[in-house]
């Protein structure tokens, strides 16, 4: 399990813990996090001035704590909480970090790398997936996209933009809200922008009214498909992660 970060709030603050196990940056035993935890809250209060900081103690390090603009809490609070399931992701994950930490807008599209939120739309009744076709990627892929200005939380953001490019306005975390998939994926570059990728957070929502599904425009089809279907139809091997999954989900 990484515990590459953790968070830590004091007065209104957003701190982003970054925690070394030596050899690796990876935690193997969850015994160890309460020790971490102690050595996270007994510097809050330096960390939240901003202060960077090193203690040295046996088992995990404190390496360094660095105060985070108020607007990137959402972000911040959903990356430092999720779990990575392979090391693959755990590298993505330190990556998207790494854009938070760095201040400026983290979901700005005009970076090299940027965040982004999207989702895997399903009919839990009837156990189908909702693909969208993306001319410029030419594969059927997730609804999703980036965040407004103004706009911070990836959760709200895949809402939002599930709503927009299928006309489904029932759609819902499903069967909570936790996040499902951090991956980061190459977009290529186009007429307006040069290639770049996209740090994606990844949901599941439930609609419970598929046939009310309208596309956005004639050049994004929608697709209901069963697992077995859109694992055919899927030629992306994140989405395909994704969609195991998801499977899993709705076959429980």
């Amino acid at each position: 399990m990484c515990f590459d970060r953790l968070l830590a709030v004091e007065g209104g603050r957003a701190v982003t813990v970054a925690v070394t196990a030596l050899p690796t940056a990876v935690i193997n035993d969850q015994a160890e996090l309460p020790k971490v935890m102690q050595h996270v809250m007994g510097l809050v209060d330096t960390a939240a001035r901003g202060v960077t900081k090193t203690a040295r103690r046996r088992g995990p390090r404190i390496v360094r704590i660095r105060r985070m603009a108020t607007a990137d809490h959402a972000v911040t609070h959903v990356l430092t909480g999720y779990r990575p399931k392979t090391t693959a992701e755990c590298v993505d994950l330190e990556r998207a970090l790494g854009v938070v930490e760095a201040g400026g807008a983290p979901w700005d599209r005009s970076t090299p790398l940027h965040i982004t939120a999207s989702a895997l739309i399903v009919h839990p009744d009837s156990g189908r997936v909702l693909l969208r076709w993306h001319q410029r990627h030419q594969s059927w892929l997730l609804v999703g996209g980036h965040g407004d200005p103004g706009e911070y939380d990836p959760l709200a953001i895949a809402l939002r933009e599930g709503q927009e490019e299928t006309g489904l306005s029932d759609l819902a975390p499903w069967p909570d809200a936790d996040v499902r998939h951090l991956v980061i994926v190459p977009v290529p570059a186009s007429s307006r922008e040069p290639a770049h990728e996209h740090a994606d957070v990844r949901y599941v929502l439930a609609t419970s009214v598929p046939e009310a599904v309208r596309p956005e425009n004639p050049d994004a089809p929608l697709r209901w498909l069963t697992p077995d279907e859109a694992r055919m139809a899927i030629t992306e091997a994140n989405v395909l992660d994704t969609l195991s999954r998801v499977e899993s989900l709705l076959a429980g």
